[in-house]
């Protein structure tokens, strides 16, 4: 069921930002805010006194939640094809999918904000979302837990911008902002946002009283420019939409760094059967895909007396040490009737940056046939975010 309020608000012109031009038109401005909220009937979540009573449902499948549109989705499940965990989905009309690789493991489509909520309610066990939205609809929840922080896409920065002209036009920090006059209790500064979490969480942090929120969705840009707020709070990648928009963000007004994050439920977790070993194994094969990006295996022979002395050379180049060093190995060949070993093969690992360097530097220590490929996966023995979460559980 979904409920659906609509509010008008008008103010007069003296409300209007000050450096918006007043419209020749009309007297007074007005604003038009939706509000909406829905339940699913479905859901195992009790509200009862304005408290919500957390019953994960009596189920045997592990849920993954992954976000249904965008390029949070493509890159999503790209990175899981990636990672050899390619997601299938009988019915692309369908919320519902699954991941022949890991048995006992659902996948379902949902918006990015319905799976932090449904991770919270017990209806997910994992799911993959932005940092931003796990802060903004979490809200500090315990229950949450990040499995993996750093998932290398969806890099954005939730940030204050405001405009680059009128009374803005020489302020260029949070600070600064705080300190204009023109906010009071009468005439508040107002700011248009989609994070009513973190956003007034961010200004009473730094001490900014006299500030009022209201709820926009999308084209956050306009606002100013509209005379509807004086600053926004929104996700920033590159900046170049704030600029065409003649707005700029402000020393100290980036609220959060994000990006994709692998979250978790501690109660599913810790109870559901199944849930650790499956984040296990994603967190496995995630670690060690994420691990080898952008790193090379380079191969040649080399003539030396010795695998040492092959070795000292080796370790005498500052770009051929590898992860923890060369591996050597004699090459054996067949000379007048005997078997003879006069080179020697190494296998060193290097990042994508310092290829050209390592190859170079091979070369002038009497490297040869120097072959190159990239790497898919680098094992750790036991990977450390895997310690730091059985760490988080007590286990």
């Amino acid at each position: 069921m979904s409920i659906v309020r609509t509010i008008f608000l008008q103010c007069s012109p003296a409300s209007v930002s000050p450096f918006s031009a007043p419209s020749p038109s009309s007297n007074r401005v007005s604003v038009k805010f939706t509000v909406s909220c829905c339940s699913v009937a479905a859901s195992p979540v009790t509200v009862v006194n304005g408290n919500v009573d957390k019953k994960p449902l009596d189920r045997n499948e592990v849920r993954l939640g992954l976000p249904s549109k965008g390029r949070m989705a493509t890159d999503t499940l790209d990175l899981l094809k990636d990672c050899q965990l390619s997601v299938r989905q009988v019915n692309p009309r369908q919320y519902v999918a699954e991941i022949p690789q890991i048995s006992n493991l659902e996948v379902w489509f949902q918006r990015p904000k319905d799976i932090v909520r449904k991770l919270v309610s017990g209806d997910l066990d994992l799911g993959i979302v932005g940092l931003d939205i796990v802060n903004e609809y979490g809200q500090g929840d315990e229950d949450l837990i990040l499995v993996h922080d750093a998932l290398d896409y969806g890099d954005c920065r939730l940030s204050l911008a405001i405009p680059k002209y009128g009374i803005f036009e020489n302020v260029n920090s949070l600070k600064e902002l705080a300190q204009m006059p023109q906010w009071t209790a009468e005439r508040p500064l107002r700011v248009a946002t989609g994070f009513t979490h973190l956003g007034p969480k961010f200004m009473n942090e730094n001490g900014l009283k006299h500030v009022t929120f209201s709820t926009a969705d999308g084209a956050l840009e306009a606002a100013p420019a509209m005379g509807i707020a004086d600053a926004i709070v929104d996700l920033v990648s590159s900046g170049t939409t704030l600029r065409e928009n003649n707005l700029k963000e402000i020393e100290g007004g980036v609220i959060l760094e994000s990006q994709a994050v692998l979250v978790a439920s501690k109660r599913s977790l810790i109870q559901r059967k199944g849930v650790l070993d499956i984040t296990h194994e994603m967190l496995e094969r995630l670690e060690a895909h994420l691990k080898a990006a952008g790193q090379f295996t380079v191969t040649a022979n080399m003539r030396g007396s010795s695998a040492e002395e092959v070795a000292e050379r080796i370790l005498s180049q500052t770009s051929l040490s590898g992860l923890q060093g060369p591996t050597i190995s004699p090459v054996f060949c067949k000379r007048d009737g005997k078997i003879a070993a006069d080179y020697y093969a190494i296998v060193i690992c290097v990042p994508k940056k310092a290829l050209y360097k390592s190859v170079q530097q091979l070369r002038a220590i009497g490297g040869s046939g120097v072959l190159i490929s990239p790497l898919t996966y680098i094992f750790d023995e036991e990977t450390p975010r895997w310690r730091q979460l059985l760490s988080n559980l007590g286990l």
